[in-house]
């Protein structure tokens, strides 16, 4: 890959490397966190991540439109990275013992700020980089892999830090907040980069009507467009479902590694950190063959997948829930993000106008993903704590399933789109 030589890409490939190991560090750690230092219950767990989609909620139609106008400016960017350089003395010396007084108020704050970091900032920083990527001419898809790699090195690193102990983790975001602040600052935006990243012609540079968004623009590419009501559709059954799904899983593995006799609690804890580990070094390395794979199949087929063999995971803790099929369950979803990471993102700019992608992705799949997280993460709280988790994972898989089937029905074909674009080029050749 000619992108490997350019220190551009691994600029990038590092930015995505360092916020993603936050990202990995609180979707691992903080549930356990929350449950075995602060004290926490399942219900009031599953309402810190409801408010922290209900804050992504507010915030990325926010950011979309926001995004699009700012283009290859940082602003935006620095604002999330500042918010993470501060998670580490906000979670101990504020949010904790505001945890310990009220429970429910404690959820509230903390859930509020992981907002800004986590749930709302993932999309300025996949919305950046996406636009990047066609300004510098690199695969997004090979850049995004670093997010993986990330992810296997803080689950990893952050089983022993929190061994040693629980709140380490909050510090060690802090530390990646400290260094994407200089790799965002290396970033510097080419004169032309503009007008490569919105896929215009140097000869169409002097009408700068290309590069505005106008009223018409937005109606036609979100809710005047069928593919995009299907896109959201897909989403909640999908991204949503993956985040829901995932939020408690951490406690299940633990809860069935102590009931099987394997081991005690810390025990289970440490072994699903390094099958973690193991998940997305695995999820790193289809990611470097997942963009050749989606421009053969196309990317809705690959949403199709990415949806399907969630099915599959869900359906199989619900019924099959030995630790090691736990583990195994846990592995497949080396698969899933591979084809969810490239998929939505060339069939954003497949389907919709390019210059418009912050914002498509903003609504279509940040937005829908954080309404879903809002309505399901507090319900499938109380589903566990009254329930249990197979029957409240049973459930959950026939929702995927329904919201899979409707939302594919919706969406139109990405490889026709491409397929009518090679026609009308090589007949203007």
């Amino acid at each position: 890959m000619k992108s490997l030589r350019r220190p551009v890409f691994w600029n990038f490939g590092l930015l995505f490397f360092f916020y993603f190991a936050t990202w990995q560090l609180s979707a691992t750690f903080l549930p356990m966190w929350l449950q075995d230092t602060a004290g926490m219950n399942a219900t009031h767990i599953g309402m810190l991540n409801t408010i922290a989609a209900v804050g992504a909620l507010i915030l990325q139609p926010i950011f979309g439109p926001l995004q699009d106008k700012l283009a290859l400016r940082k602003n935006l960017f620095y604002f999330v990275v500042i918010c993470i350089l501060f998670v580490g003395p906000l979670f101990n010396w504020v949010f904790l013992p505001l945890i310990h007084f009220n429970e429910i108020l404690g959820a509230i704050v903390a859930g509020a700020y992981l907002s800004l970091c986590l749930n709302g900032g993932v999309g300025i920083v996949e919305a950046y980089n996406e636009r990047s990527s066609r300004a510098y001419d690199f695969e997004y898809g090979h850049a995004r892999l670093f997010g993986s790699l990330a992810g296997a090195c803080a689950s990893f690193v952050g089983g022993y830090m929190y061994s040693a102990n629980p709140s380490s983790i909050f510090w060690g975001m802090t530390f990646c907040g400290a260094v994407l602040i200089v790799l965002l600052s290396l970033v510097k935006v080419p004169k032309d980069a503009m007008e490569r990243a919105e896929g215009i012609n140097d000869t169409e540079v002097g009408d700068k009507e290309e590069l505005e968004i106008t009223k018409e623009d937005f109606a036609r590419n979100t809710w005047r467009n069928r593919s995009f009501w299907g896109l959201v559709l897909l989403v909640i059954g999908s991204a949503t479902m993956y985040d829901v799904f995932d939020q408690q899983f951490a406690n299940y593995f633990s809860k069935m590694f102590v009931e099987s006799n394997m081991g005690n609690l810390a025990q289970g804890e440490a072994l699903f950190a390094k099958v973690v580990s193991v998940q997305i070094l695995l999820e790193a390395f289809f990611m470097l063959f997942m963009p050749a794979l989606i421009n053969k199949i196309g990317a809705k087929t690959g949403l199709i997948i990415y949806g399907s063999i969630l099915f599959i995971r869900v359906l199989g803790c619900a019924f099959i829930a030995s630790v090691p099929m736990l583990i195994f369950w846990r592995l497949l979803a080396s698969l899933e993000m591979p084809f969810m990471l490239v998929s939505v993102m060339k069939y954003i700019t497949r389907i919709f106008d390019k210059k418009m992608s912050a914002t498509v992705y903003m609504y279509g799949f940040g937005t829908a993903k954080q309404i879903g997280v809002s309505i399901f993460s507090i319900g499938m709280g109380v589903m566990i704590t009254s329930m249990g988790f197979k029957h409240a994972y049973l459930v959950l898989a026939v929702v995927i399933a329904v919201l899979i089937l409707l939302g594919s029905s919706l969406m139109r074909s990405d490889t026709k789109v491409v397929r009518a674009a090679e026609s009308a080029k090589a007949v203007a050749d």
